[in-house]
């Protein structure tokens, strides 16, 4: 997965601020203006008094200094906050296109970024505070680190669709998570898993998380999302309004299913739930 290039103290800042709500950027636009408008107010000129001379140079520099930061640095925090906004714009165009999908094959052709933006949308609908960390350095690889509540939870994105992930991948994470001080962790891949990274997971507070689940959970917050809440009580009865069953949720990947009828074996003409996203997920159920 390719990593970001080192970058400039400005760049960093706007980093930082872009990592606000976009009505925080706006905030600290405003306090930084406020703080420094005061301190740009020009230095009072006394009689001269020996050993104020230093002093009274120091204040005028920073007075100086202050009044051209009093506009650059709001700016920049204004800057900043439009990347917020527009960031978060595309983070939920990218999901919303997801959820449409029809299968998991929606995460075939993402670079590495859109999928580890996306992994790190999806764990946001689960409720989860998302720090994106770009998995460089000394950090086993970490491309998220969830929070909820106390709790801390390291995630690793790999897109491979074309072979899988290997039990490598699934320990390094699980050393970095007691080094770390996280009760779990999430290694995320558009393509499968392998045997033994699999059977190294179990037991271990370890989810591994693959194309088809991923697809699946993204449709289901997609979807408890949008579903409207009920109306406040009006005073009056409401009337019975018939409506049909929910579908079932897959007990593999947990996306929505589609009835089907057997077309061959010994139940056939016989109708059962199969996955939405097959043949990515074989998930089924006995229809009722």
């Amino acid at each position: 997965m390719a990593r970001r290039k080192k970058s400039s103290p400005l760049e960093d800042f706007l980093e930082v601020v872009a990592l606000l709500p976009w009505w925080g950027g706006v905030v600290l636009a405003l306090i930084f203006y406020v703080v420094l408008h005061r301190w740009a107010q020009p230095v009072p000129v006394t009689a001269f008094q020996p050993g104020s001379m230093a002093t009274t140079a120091f204040r005028s520099a920073g007075a100086t200094l202050a009044g051209y930061a009093q506009y650059i640095v709001p700016t920049l925090c204004l800057i900043g906050a439009g990347m917020s906004a527009w960031r978060r714009r595309a983070r939920q165009t990218l999901v919303g296109n997801v959820a449409q999908a029809k299968g998991a094959d929606a995460l075939d052709g993402m670079s590495w970024r859109e999928f580890e933006v996306l992994v790190g949308e999806a764990f946001r609908l689960q409720g989860f505070r998302v720090l994106e960390t770009g998995g460089g350095g000394p950090d086993g690889g970490v491309d998220l680190v969830l929070t909820k509540g106390s709790e801390k939870f390291l995630v690793q994105c790999k897109q491979w669709k074309a072979y899988k992930v290997g039990v490598e991948v699934v320990r390094e994470l699980f050393g970095v998570m007691a080094a770390r001080g996280a009760i779990g962790g999430f290694v995320v891949t558009s393509g499968t898993f392998s045997g033994d990274a699999q059977e190294f997971a179990q037991g271990r507070n370890v989810k591994l998380v693959d194309g088809a689940r991923l697809f699946g959970l993204i449709r289901q917050a997609k979807a408890s999302l949008s579903t409207p809440p009920e109306p406040a009580f009006s005073g009056t009865r409401p009337q019975p309004k018939w409506t049909p069953a929910p579908e079932p949720a897959c007990p593999l990947c947990g996306a929505e299913m589609v009835k089907r009828t057997a077309k061959k074996g010994r139940n056939a003409g016989q109708a059962f739930w199969g996955c939405s996203t097959y043949p990515a997920c074989k998930g089924i159920r006995q229809a009722s």
